[in-house]
């Protein structure tokens, strides 16, 4: 199942009336990296980042299931 981490963002913002910059000092993904994501024209598919996501937003494992807990590792890069 495809997962849209664009959409997952901007709708914690919409909802939150949280700023990129709020998302990015939660996640510490980069901001133009967000705005990508944000826009569709980068897709977020590195593990590593998906948790950071996640923990960021404190999404409950509940949520994610046990392969997106933080003791996951995975590929290089964003």
């Amino acid at each position: 199942m495809e997962r849209d981490f664009g959409t997952l963002c901007q709708l914690v913002r919409q909802l939150g009336a949280l700023r990129q910059e709020d998302i990015v000092a939660l996640t510490s993904l980069s901001q133009p990296f967000l705005s990508m994501l944000e826009t569709g024209a980068r897709r977020l598919t590195n593990i590593d980042k998906i948790i950071m996501l996640l923990e960021g937003l404190a999404v409950p494992n509940e949520l994610t299931g046990p392969m997106l807990c933080s003791g996951a590792t995975g590929s290089d890069g964003e």
